[in-house]
């Protein structure tokens, strides 16, 4: 992950060269020291569709692009008023409020002109799915539901919550997850099966981190989840069903996977890692 994220990094500058305004810095700066799962899942499926890697980055960074800007609107006052992200300052306590909007949409621009212009298979499905995974119908419409359920007098159901989060952080791990198959015209439903439950995997491990991660290692502000009244997985089911439920759907990740063989050890992997890691 890590270095397919220096390959992103180094492909976005290459793209914002000679854009000699705070945006550009900015985005550059919301891009840089994040896990990169979502692009490196872009990459490995790609791989088992013969796909390589360089065919890929463009597709895996544009998707990098939408997680970023997410993460920076996310962060504003208006919105979850975070002041850390990854153990640094938010863009709009590094520059200001009106620089972190301005990168956001940036980011967002850029993620679909590096689909555009990208010498990729079948890049118009990628265009459309991802505009879909990214509005209304996935993570706008799971935000604008996380924001309506802060305070509210009935709290949200199980059911809710999983709707919710399938469309807050799944859609965009489902649609890296089921990009090599689009890029490749093939069949998809298997990498959109594994996005599904890995993205509410790697959910539930995020509301377990809220209650039981430290700060430190997370790099954002923990224990926000419950101050603002959320219902969450966790509150829920309690931390011992939360893991239980992020197990059996790692579990459930892994078999989706059974149609490609013995070629995804990368990607069971990232199963696993999804429900242990620290940030």
């Amino acid at each position: 992950m890590a270095a397919t994220g220096a390959r992103i990094e180094a492909l976005v500058a290459r793209h914002l060269d000679g854009a000699g305004n705070p945006v550009a810095g900015a985005m550059r700066y919301a891009l840089a020291g994040g896990k990169c799962l979502r692009g490196f899942l872009v990459v490995e499926s790609a791989a088992l569709h013969g796909i390589g890697a360089d065919a890929a980055l463009p597709a895996a960074a544009a998707i990098e692009c939408i997680h970023a800007y997410s993460l920076v609107h996310d962060d504003l006052p208006a919105m979850d008023d975070d002041h850390l992200r990854r153990g640094r300052p938010t863009v709009h306590r590094a520059w200001d409020e009106a620089t972190a909007i301005l990168a956001g949409d940036a980011l967002q621009a850029l993620a679909f002109e590096l689909l555009a212009g990208a010498d990729t298979p079948n890049a118009l499905r990628l265009i459309a799915t991802l505009a879909r995974g990214a509005g209304v119908r996935g993570m706008v419409g799971g935000q604008a539901m996380d924001i309506a359920a802060e305070g509210a007098e009935v709290p949200l159901t199980l059911d809710e919550i999983t709707r919710l989060q399938a469309g807050k952080t799944g859609a965009l791990i489902t649609w890296a997850a089921a990009a090599g198959a689009r890029m490749a015209g093939a069949d998809d439903r298997a990498l959109v099966a594994y996005g599904d439950a890995l993205g509410l995997a790697f959910q539930i491990a995020d509301d377990l981190l809220d209650v039981e991660g430290d700060a430190a290692a997370a790099g954002k502000a923990l224990r926000k989840d419950a101050a603002a009244g959320k219902a969450t997985f966790v509150s829920l089911l309690g931390p011992a069903g939360a893991r239980a439920r992020a197990q059996a759907l790692a579990d459930a990740a892994r078999l989706a996977l059974l149609p490609y063989g013995n070629i995804t050890d990368k990607l069971s992997e990232l199963a696993r890692f999804a429900i242990t890691r620290k940030n």
